[in-house]
């Protein structure tokens, strides 16, 4: 997969912006505030059709501005993919392939593999279940279609059943019949999300242990584990068994909206008792695991973003990710620094084709 170049209209900080980007390893270097991370963004933004550290559509728009272009030229097993992101205030966000719009965003994920490691990524560590639900689901989401689409209408129903919730303590009464063409629903949708979360992080695991350990240098004992009620009790029997919580509680206390992952390090939450090395070291981790996971299902080499990442890493562990990206296994990669110099030494040391963008 490469992104051959990439045109920006009123996206954040930038009014008008080309880039023609190298086939291997492009650089953005600057201050803090100048846009770097901006483009790294709008690069995410083509491939998954959101912005990456700001969920509110309108607020990537320039200040100035009453919509936003991006668009870029990717080139996939030698296809050309021309994708064109907009938005206008007020108006649905728009992404077309190839000159055609799609009828569901939905449809777009998938097709332009992409991994992006930011310090953002520490939220995965620091904030609560549903940051880590969203990763583990956007990375299957990117290879797996029906999981995307159950995931959508679980969420769907999801919502459905909490407003039936609170209608019934609104109006001081209650209908088993209707509830449970909603509980048969959820169980419908989420029982092959369990499934597939479970079967994904079997394999992801050894992918991750073995990042880890090259990156640390091997001294330190992690582990990444699948939390979820549905490992000891089916989505069914759980609705079931809560029907009284629910209504007092006014949402749906159970399902796999509620499942987590847990990180620990040497047996310990390593949101505690990780040093700020480490737990850069497991997040970087847990990303190539996710790049290799991803390569090896979608038959192209992921674009891979990297914001910043050599900030806060010692030497020795800088020195350990540039082994791992030396080497054939990765393809386009864009790096964001605010030290050129730092970056052009990086660069270099890869023994690789590069430009440098000075913003």
């Amino acid at each position: 997969m490469l992104l051959k170049n990439l045109s920006l209209i009123n996206y954040k900080n930038f009014e008008s912006e080309n880039f023609e980007f190298d086939t291997k390893i492009n650089c953005f270097v600057g201050a803090n505030g100048i846009g770097k991370t901006n483009v790294l963004d709008a690069i995410y933004h083509l491939a998954l059709g959101k912005s990456y550290f700001n969920p509110v559509a309108t607020q990537n728009i320039n200040h100035e501005a009453d919509f936003f272009v991006i668009d870029g030229s990717f080139e996939n097993n030698d296809r050309e993919e021309k994708i064109v992101c907009s938005l206008k205030r007020g108006a649905k966000k728009i992404i077309k392939r190839n000159g055609k719009t799609y009828d569901r965003l939905s449809d777009h994920i998938g097709l332009l593999p992409l991994v992006i490691i930011s310090p953002a990524d520490r939220d995965l560590i620091v904030e609560g279940s549903e940051t880590r639900r969203k990763f583990i689901d956007g990375v299957i989401a990117q290879s797996d279609k029906i999981y995307l689409q159950n995931l959508i209408k679980y969420n769907k129903v999801l919502s459905q059943r909490n407003s039936l919730l609170k209608y019934f303590a609104a109006n001081q009464t209650f209908d088993s019949t209707t509830l449970s063409v909603y509980n048969d629903q959820l169980s419908e949708y989420g029982t092959p999300i369990f499934e597939k979360r479970a079967a994904f992080i079997a394999t992801f695991l050894p992918i991750f242990k073995e990042q880890y350990g090259v990156i640390s240098g091997g001294h330190e004992n992690i582990s990444l584990s699948y939390e979820s009620k549905l490992i000891d009790t089916d989505l069914s029997q759980l609705l079931e068994q809560n029907i009284d919580r629910d209504r007092a509680l006014q949402y749906t206390s159970v399902g796999i909206h509620k499942d987590d992952l847990s990180f620990k390090i040497d047996e310990h939450p390593i949101k505690k008792f990780g040093s700020q090395g480490q737990q850069k070291s497991f997040l970087i981790a847990l990303k190539f695991a996710q790049f290799h996971f991803m390569k090896s299902l979608a038959g192209t080499t992921p674009i891979l973003l990297l914001d910043d990442i050599f900030d806060k890493l010692d030497e020795k562990r800088v020195g350990h990710i540039i082994e791992l990206v030396n080497n054939e296994n990765f393809g386009q990669i864009f790096i964001s620094d605010t030290h050129a110099e730092r970056t052009e030494n990086v660069v270099k040391s890869i023994h690789q084709s590069y430009k440098i963008f000075k913003l």
